[in-house]
């Protein structure tokens, strides 16, 4: 009579087993497009955001591209930054960590050229970011490609940043852009005539490691 019964209840266990391995599955396959469907949406967030502060040309607001040299000594450490707003294009040559200025250009600007001028850099895709932007770490500049070159490539309200994204001419530092730094590096050069003749370096377009 018990091997009876045991023989009746082992497709059962069995069953059960089936079963529970069944909704462990279907668990872990919900978890698994849930979280590719929220990393997707942090990305989306990222650009939107980025997008529409780049977009905006109220008087406040400006955009910035700060290019720095190689990390040397600071008496010969250089780097360079332009800045466009609906009033002016600017463009800072500055010596040292400390940001000396020691040359650059200021012109006029208006509203319809600035409008232009932001949705050039959007079709160029400048708030276009991978889907690390929102990392501390990564958006820790201090030593990044010491050997190169960064690009930091900033929206800004009132003078200060309000969304940035960085790249560099290092491999192995790639950072927060997602878009080509030598299309967006062009737009900005060509607001200030006679820009290339004001950048204290030139860059190699070779790698740097």
């Amino acid at each position: 009579m018990q091997r009876s019964n045991g023989a009746r209840l082992f497709p059962l266990f069995i069953i059960l087993i089936i079963v529970a391995l069944l909704i462990a599955a279907v668990i872990s396959i919900g978890r698994a497009v849930f979280n590719a469907g929220q990393n997707g949406g942090e990305e989306t967030v990222l650009v939107d955001r980025g997008r529409e502060a780049l977009l905006k040309t109220d008087l406040a607001r400006s955009v910035s591209m700060t290019v720095r040299g190689p990390i040397v000594a600071q008496e010969n450490f250089t780097s360079y930054r332009v800045t466009v707003s609906p009033t002016e294009r600017t463009m800072d040559i500055f010596k040292g960590y400390l940001e000396e200025r020691t040359g650059g250009k200021t012109l006029d600007n208006n509203s319809r050229a600035y409008e232009e001028f932001v949705h050039a850099l959007d079709k160029a895709n400048m708030m276009k970011a991978n889907n690390k932007a929102d990392d501390e770490d990564i958006n820790d500049l201090r030593g990044i490609c010491a050997s190169g070159y960064l690009y930091e490539f900033a929206v800004l309200n009132n003078a200060q940043e309000v969304e940035k994204l960085w790249t560099s001419t290092c491999e192995g530092s790639i950072g927060t852009l997602n878009a080509s730094k030598d299309q967006l590096s062009g737009l900005f050069l060509e607001q200030v005539p006679g820009s290339n003749d004001l950048v204290p370096f030139r860059q190699s377009p070779m790698l740097r490691f």
